[in-house]
């Protein structure tokens, strides 16, 4: 019986990948080339990328071509998003970027089964679709996007969970972000062991 190439994680619905200047979190500024994988089941309705949603809009991608495709590139760090990567294998994804000597970040909402080998995990709870228990201790940062005053609530209950020294941070939903601005910054200075993240590279108008 022949193995699915896809449950192998061979190819992945690549939606896009492109090199640009990380624009959120801890890596701020920093650059890096990002590969976003289509498919998403979580379904935020403030996402701003619903077009990775359905996986058959993008095609199925040969995992050495995209790796190929990053080493042709100056990036030192590859940045695995979507949708959401993590409804993948992405081991072979992982070893392979690996093998040419790439720091590989993930940004996930912890959704489902956790693959991979990463060296920077963002993870970025949904209340529609909560964690696995799985992910909370491989975080290195936890990044909570603030919609409303609840959010704030809900950013606390995951931070229980997440290593000590795991990066917290808050970042205004950004249709929203002259309205939660001011709070999220009262909020921080009250709670400093949390951080403020922007989406600087919307300001910058660059992906």
């Amino acid at each position: 019986m022949k193995t699915d190439p896809t449950q192998q994680g061979r190819l992945l619905p690549l939606m896009e990948d492109f090199y640009t200047i990380q624009g959120e979190g801890f890596h701020t500024g920093k650059a890096a080339y990002f590969l976003r994988i289509g498919g998403c089941d979580v379904g935020c309705y403030w996402c701003d990328v619903k077009e990775s949603w359905n996986p058959k809009l993008h095609p199925l991608t040969d995992t050495d071509e995209i790796v190929s495709r990053v080493a042709d590139n100056p990036a030192a760090t590859v940045v695995v998003t979507g949708g959401e990567p993590l409804m993948y294998n992405l081991d072979y994804l992982c070893d392979t970027l690996k093998k040419h000597g790439l720091q590989v970040h993930l940004e996930t909402s912890g959704s489902h089964p956790f693959s991979g080998s990463f060296d920077w995990i963002c993870l970025s709870p949904k209340r529609k679709s909560p964690p696995k228990s799985e992910i909370f201790s491989k975080a290195s940062e936890l990044k909570v996007i603030i919609f409303d005053d609840t959010d704030f609530e809900w950013a606390e209950e995951n931070a229980r969970f997440v290593s000590p020294d795991c990066y917290l941070c808050l970042q205004p939903e950004w249709s929203r972000m002259q309205i939660m601005l001011p709070g999220i910054i009262e909020y921080v200075m009250k709670n400093p062991r949390w951080h403020i993240s922007l989406q600087a590279h919307k300001f910058m108008h660059i992906p």
